[in-house]
Formats: structure tokens, sequence, C-alpha cells
């Protein structure tokens, strides 16, 4: 019976991730429908604390990008990377993982690449090398980031087995960056030169490029621009410092004398919402406008996807644990790494690091797996690029007007493939030796 339950599980994420958006959570709802009131399973409890972290973050960036503040930032990396262009393969990805590490999602990319596409080709650097690793590095810096969905999880998760922030951050912000610029390096070896690239010079003698504008980006940089951005930053600096000290956390006593001090998730989704209300306040943001922005909807079907797979995930792992864990024991207890491999291939099927850690960790947590080796399998769960259809990987392949990003003949020996495998698993490696000096 566990097969045909698990093979509703995929069908349901395998239809989901066709359908895409939201689609992923509400077949998410289907399967754990059949699950339920078919084949009997008692649900779990849905990832309520998850949902309302993820909606208080995406509640700030939401107001901040609302603000005028992420134009403001595009209009800075715009500036940096027309100052370098010589280095845009290695500076592209800086820009993008720090972007994506302020503001937790990796869809503000979009406002960067169209800039790197065409610095690259201005500079005559191949447009494949510095957009292809971008992209990459705006996933990587998910695993990395204080404020995303997927830490979220790993603080929730983790955390009664001792793992705080501080440790998260200590080795996945370090694992990340030498996984991003290992594969910078590989990707800056890719293909020809774009003067010898057949597709670019087949365009070129079209007249796609004659008197070609630049790119126009907007600049909104006002003063509540400003302020959004630097609001919205120290809220973050705040997490990290109050996560690091929980010594700084407020406490209350019972009347049994037992003491309890202010949860990570609670802390979170407070200091995130009160400074979307300050952004709102002191910026003069519309409420109606924040809805309308593209952070807003990418979070909101974030949530809707977690609320779905990672439920029915949850339900299905929980109800047949001994049966997976007398399964799988001896072989993750000879080969802990393998459990990443697990991670990726989920990620790749749910196009969220989030909702794979909520549907995978409480396995890897079962099999006894230790918190220090599952921190450093973190960045096991941006898989999603070996597929190239998630949005950031298709805009960047529309952004490069000279051909050379592109899908090869056999679908997976895409632009994207190479700097992404050369990131994810440098960064692993990166995190076992991390926690092995550390933790």
């Amino acid at each position: 019976m566990i097969f045909v339950e698990l093979a509703i599980v995929l069908l349901a994420i395998l239809i989901g991730a066709r359908i895409g958006g939201i689609g992923l959570g509400l077949m998410g709802g289907i399967g754990l429908f059949v699950l339920t009131f078919i084949f009997g399973l008692e649900p779990t409890t849905p990832p309520i604390d998850v949902m309302l972290m993820i909606i208080a973050v995406i509640s700030a960036a939401s107001v901040m990008q609302s603000a005028g503040g992420l134009d403001y930032l595009v209009k800075l990396a715009t500036r940096i990377l027309r100052k370098n262009p010589s280095r845009i393969t290695f500076l592209g990805p800086a820009v993008t993982y720090l972007f994506t590490f302020v503001a937790g999602t990796g869809h503000v990319a979009y406002a960067v690449l169209p800039v790197i596409a065409e610095v690259a080709r201005e500079t005559g650097v191949r447009p494949e090398r510095p957009l292809s690793i971008s992209v990459i590095a705006s996933q990587q810096a998910i695993t990395a980031s204080p404020v995303s969905a997927a830490t979220a999880v790993m603080i929730i998760m983790l955390a009664p087995m001792g793992i705080t922030l501080l440790h998260i951050l200590a080795i996945s912000v370090p694992s990340t960056l030498i996984g991003v610029i290992a594969g910078a390096l590989f990707a800056n070896k890719m293909g020809k030169e774009l003067s010898q690239d057949k597709e670019y010079l087949k365009r070129v003698e079209e007249g796609l490029f004659k008197e070609e504008p630049k790119t126009k980006i907007s600049t909104k940089s006002g003063a509540y621009a400003k302020r959004s951005v630097f609001s919205f930053i120290t809220a973050v600096i705040l997490i990290v410092v109050l996560g690091s000290i929980p010594s700084l956390l407020p406490s209350w006593t019972s009347p049994d004398g037992t003491v309890k001090s202010l949860g990570m998730p609670q802390m979170i989704q407070i200091v995130m919402l009160s400074i979307a209300a300050v952004i709102m306040i002191i910026c003069k943001v519309k409420a109606e406008t924040i809805q309308r922005s593209t952070v807003f909807s990418a979070g909101m079907q974030a949530v809707i996807a977690i609320f779905g797979i990672a439920w029915m995930g949850d339900t299905f792992i929980q109800a047949h644990m001994e049966e997976l864990k007398t399964a799988l024991m001896d072989y993750v207890n000879d080969y802990p790494w393998t459990f990443a491999l697990a991670l990726f291939i989920m990620s790749i099927l749910l196009y969220s690091q989030a909702a794979t850690l909520r549907a995978l960790l409480p396995l890897g947590i079962g099999l006894g797996i230790p918190a220090p080796f599952l921190l450093a399998m973190f960045p096991s769960v941006n898989g999603y690029f070996f597929i190239p259809n998630y949005p950031t990987v298709v805009a960047a392949i529309n952004f490069d007007r000279t051909g050379t990003t592109r899908i090869g003949k056999y679908i997976l020996n895409h632009s994207f493939m190479i700097p992404g495998l050369v990131s994810t698993a440098v960064a692993i490696a990166m995190g076992f030796f991390l926690v092995s000096i550390f933790i």
C-alpha cells in the first residue's frame, strides 16, 4: 500500500509542477484528500509557523519594493556592473546573491538580469557565462538568507536539536559563497568567445543589434526608496542579532516556575510585520500597491505551495516513518551524504527549497542524521535549475538576445547545468568541512 500512496504523492507533485504557480499547492491538497479520505492516513498539523514567517517576510519585502527600494538597489547594482564590465561573470552573481540574501527571494534577480546581459554583450563577453551563474547565485543565496522561507524551515525544525540561526548562517553563507565562486570559475570558460559564436554572428548579420537601445531600468531612488532599504536591512540585522543571542529575547515565567523565551518564528514574524508597518508609514506606501508587487505574488505562491505540498508530504512520511526508517536506516547511517541526493531530487520536482525541506527534513531527523550534517546538506535543495523551466532560468534565456544562453538539443545540456552542479556540489562539500570544524 505504501507504494500506491507514494505514487499518489509523486503524481500530485508532478502535475502541480507542470501547472505551475499556486497549482503546486492546490494539487498537494488533492493528494492529501486522497491519502486521508481514501487511504485513511491521519493528516499531520499543517506547517503554520513556516507559512506565517513567509507571510511576514514577504509583507516587509513587498512594502520595500512598493516604496521603490528594489529599484534603488538595481540602480546601485547597474552602476557597479557598468564600471567593471570585464568582471561581469563574477560581479553579476555577486549582485544577484546579495539581492536574494537581503530580500529572501530569488525572484528579485529579474530586475538585474537584463543589465547583466547587456553589459556582457557590450563588452564582448559571452552573456551565457555571467547569466548562467547569476541565476544559480540567486538560488544558492536562498539557503544563506536569514529571511528566506527555506531558512525559516531550518530554524523551526532544527531548533530542538540545538541549531540556532547563527549556526545556520555561519555554515551556509561561506559554503554557498564558495560554491558560487567555483561555479563562476567554470562558467567563465563556457562556450566559444562571443565573437566566434555562430548564432550570435548570424543575428548580427540579420541586423538585430543595430542601434540597439540600452535596457531601461526603473531608477526610482528618492528619499522614500532609500529609507525603505535602510529600514529593511536594519530589520534583517536585528533578526540575525536576536537569533544569534537568545538571551536577548524576552522570556516569561509560568505559574509552575517554567521559563519560556520568545521563539524564533514568533520573533521573526514580529520584527518583519513591524518593519513593514514602519516602511508603510515613513515612506507613505499605499496599501493597494503592495499586493500588486512581484515579490508579494511570488511569496504568496510559495505559501500556498508549502501549505499543500508540504502538508501532503509530511502526512505520508509520518504515517510510514517506521517503515522508511527500517528501510533506509543502515544505508543512511553508513553514507549520510546520500540524503543530500534525496533533497536535490525532490527540489527538482517541487521547485521550492522550503517545500522540499518541509517534506523531507522530518525523515532525515527521524533517520537519526546528526543536525550538523543536515545543516551541511542545506544547499542541496537548490536543484530546480536541473530542468530548465524555472522562471528565473527562462527569463535569463529570454534576456540574452545574442542566443548564447539556451536549452540544448537534449534538454538537460543547457547553459545552467554545469554552473549549477558545480556550485551545489562545492557548497555541500564546504558545508561538511565547516561543520566538522565549528560544530
